[in-house]
């Protein structure tokens, strides 16, 4: 690394503007590989959680049904309860003594009936709610099963432009990693930095019509000069860029 390091530094300014312009030639071109794959990364991505999302729908509307259940079961427990009690106090009705007896048992008999309606209407709503969550995952499970099919139509597209890449990817990627040694680390850093922050992924670029070839705004004469002179990194004061003159970028005046 120390060795790097002092190589990179013992090499003169224009030795360096070469390398850096050379090295964002190989950079954009492994951009335009990734342009080539456009969005598809992206709608895979977008797909898997997508499927993901149903299938966590899908848990909670088991859960609810399960929720649903246990309720159903505790209404027919209390419904069984109350057609006990009311058998009791009808058995009890047989051997009143008086007119009081009559009435406290006769309303109780009367209470128990209504709790057992109110048991048959939860039970209603509840079963009501079961079906409705059935027919969801029923409806959830099919828009897994196109989600998947889709899914793996994109997986297959993906990997087949990967696939046809992938030889001159790692090309460039390793031509792009035999160049940045040919670059001090203060600039190589300062070069990613503006390279990222680049809406075009730009980071060095040459004058073209006496403009910076990144935001084209007017680069003065005697910065054109000094850039010309290649004795010393200059940016664009406008957009931050690393600029260079045309011969380097190979472009005639």
């Amino acid at each position: 690394m120390a060795t790097d390091k002092n190589k990179s530094e013992n090499l003169s300014v224009e030795s360096r503007l070469n390398s850096l312009y050379k090295l964002q030639t190989v950079l954009t071109e492994i951009d335009r590989i990734k342009t080539i794959r456009g969005e598809l990364p992206l709608e895979v991505k977008d797909l898997e959680d997508n499927l993901e999302g149903l299938r966590t729908r899908i848990a909670n509307f088991n859960a609810d049904i399960d929720t649903l259940r246990q309720k159903l079961a505790q209404e027919k427990e209390k419904i069984a309860d109350s057609q006990n009690k009311i058998a009791r106090y009808k058995e009890q009705l047989d051997n009143v003594r008086n007119n009081r007896e009559f009435d406290l048992l006769s309303k109780e008999v009367e209470f128990q009936t209504l709790e057992i309606e109110l048991c048959e209407k939860h039970i209603g709503e509840y079963t009501r709610n079961i079906d409705n969550r059935t027919r969801d995952i029923e409806v959830t499970e099919e828009k897994i099963s196109d989600t998947e099919h889709v899914l793996a139509e994109k997986r297959a597209e993906l990997e087949e432009i990967v696939n046809e890449t992938r030889q001159d990817e790692e090309r460039l990627r390793q031509q792009a990693k035999d160049l940045e040694p040919m670059i001090d680390a203060r600039t190589l850093n300062a070069f990613k930095r503006i390279r990222k922050n680049a809406r075009n992924g730009l980071g060095v670029v040459y004058i073209q019509r006496n403009a910076c070839g990144g935001c084209f705004n007017r680069i003065p004469p005697q910065k054109q000069l000094e850039i010309k002179m290649r004795k010393k990194i200059i940016v664009c004061e406008y957009c931050g860029r690393i600029l260079v003159d045309p011969a380097i970028a190979g472009i005639g005046e």
